[in-house]
């Protein structure tokens, strides 16, 4: 008898989750694509009879252009084969399955898309705009935690932590007080995979997180009865809560219209500009690697493309016979 592909697929996501650790948000991901195969014309009949099926049900999602039938973007399209994959994979070495179908299938080439940088000026327009100076005024007047001046001088601490290290905004809305070693100038990040890094972090950015921290996170901080020290978020809203990554998001989306740079700005384009001016810097490529957390060199040599482009553009704009 065929093996009941619903129940199959529920094993295995239950591997990932107590087997392999893998985080809620790709698990949720890794359910949708598998459903969305489940549901697929003959897969509860014949997923485990052959190869064909998922390869019939890859090659129609592959389809764009079509009315009605979209297909998927090749990004999404290669995140379902290897959840296929993966699942097929599983199967048969869980013995559910007789063949090695997961063989018979080829992840569509990953694209090799050029990350969104910004120029050291564009960089340093996008910090000012964020805010930060609290008026001479308003200094050593108690302010309420919900004070404009505050998120202010928050949204520019943070921002200047993502460019200053290099951090995922994820990373950066998770840290708490002790992971930030002010003394060594150093942050303790927990990236992708649980893997810990330790980044170096700058002196302008030390000296914006120290206003901050002195005010006006432990304000916040007090309104729901909690200190400052080991355990309480780095970052927090004006109730006193962790920040969350949608309020990180619009402080830099805020700043980005300021700064008069529109839809080009995302946190993650930091972090792109982090890495290139770096290598343009003359870093060495095993170094940023290092400070990225990247588990691959791959991954980062792909900033090497970018800092090829400045170069080509540089070379056009300058040499007499370009």
């Amino acid at each position: 008898m065929t093996p009941d592909l619903d129940g199959a697929i529920e094993e295995y996501l239950a591997h990932l989750r107590v087997e392999r650790g893998v985080s809620d948000a790709t698990l949720l991901a890794y359910r949708s694509d598998l459903t969305d195969f489940a549901m697929s014309r003959g897969a509860a009949r014949d997923w485990a009879s052959g190869p064909e099926v998922a390869q019939r049900y890859l090659a129609a999602r592959a389809r764009r252009g079509r009315p009605q039938d979209p297909g998927l973007a090749p990004t999404s399209l290669r995140r379902r084969a290897a959840a296929i994959r993966g699942f097929y994979r599983f199967a048969f070495g869980d013995g559910l399955i007789g063949s090695d179908v997961a063989a018979h299938l080829d992840l569509p080439r990953q694209p090799r898309l050029l990350p969104e940088t910004l120029t050291v000026e564009e960089v340093e327009r996008l910090l000012e705009a964020s805010g930060g100076e609290v008026p001479a005024r308003s200094r050593g007047r108690r302010r309420g935690p919900t004070d404009a001046e505050g998120v202010s001088l928050r949204n520019r601490a943070l921002l200047e932590l993502l460019y200053a290290a290099g951090l995922r905004v994820s990373e950066a809305v998770g840290l708490d007080r002790e992971d930030l070693l002010e003394d060594g100038g150093l942050v303790r990040v927990i990236g992708k995979g649980d893997r810990e890094r330790v980044v170096p972090v700058g002196d302008v950015a030390l000296a914006w997180l120290g206003r901050y921290l002195s005010w006006p996170r432990p304000a916040w901080l007090a309104t729901v009865g909690a200190g400052t020290g080991a355990g309480t978020p780095l970052f927090v809203s004006a109730r006193g809560h962790r920040l969350g990554r949608q309020a990180a998001w619009t402080a830099v989306k805020g700043a980005a219209e300021k700064a008069g740079l529109g839809d080009r700005v995302s946190p993650h384009t930091l972090r792109h500009s982090f890495a290139t001016h770096l290598l343009e810097g003359g870093a060495d490529l095993r170094v940023v690697q290092e400070l990225l957390g990247h588990a691959s060199i791959s991954t980062t040599q792909l900033y090497t493309h970018v800092s090829g482009e400045r170069l080509r553009e540089v070379y056009a704009r300058a040499h007499p016979r370009a």
